[in-house]
């Protein structure tokens, strides 16, 4: 199992770091159609609240990715919670998150897992 968690943690960096360059493509796409819209108020104020709103939720669900796992590759206990919780949020996205999260759920909620992460 411990080659599990070790793949586990790697796709869970690798998809946070993905998640955190998304954010800032979707911020400065999002501040660019707000320049775009000209003098109409309304569609202003939505871009705004869309422009920092949403990358602020991918940003910090994809730093919260990205600590819990690096905190997996070092096994630290408090890593395996963060994670189960990561990736069960990650499971709607449809299909990757859906696929790295069941995933990640399972090799998380083995017996032997437990065990690693007890020993620890």
């Amino acid at each position: 199992m411990k080659k599990h968690v070790t793949v586990v943690g790697a796709i869970q960096i690798g998809f946070s770091i993905i998640g955190l360059i998304c954010a800032m493509v979707v911020f400065f796409a999002l501040n660019f159609a707000k320049g775009q819209v000209g003098g109409d108020e309304t569609a202003r104020t939505v871009l705004l609240f869309l422009s920092v709103s949403i990358p602020l939720l991918i940003g910090f669900l994809s730093a919260l990715g990205l600590v819990g796992g690096i905190g997996l590759m070092s096994y630290k206990p408090w890593a395996r919670y963060l994670v189960m919780v990561v990736s069960a949020l990650g499971c709607l996205n449809i299909p990757f998150g859906t696929i790295k999260g069941v995933y990640a759920l399972w090799v998380l909620l083995q017996d032997e897992t437990i065990k690693l992460f007890n020993n620890q």
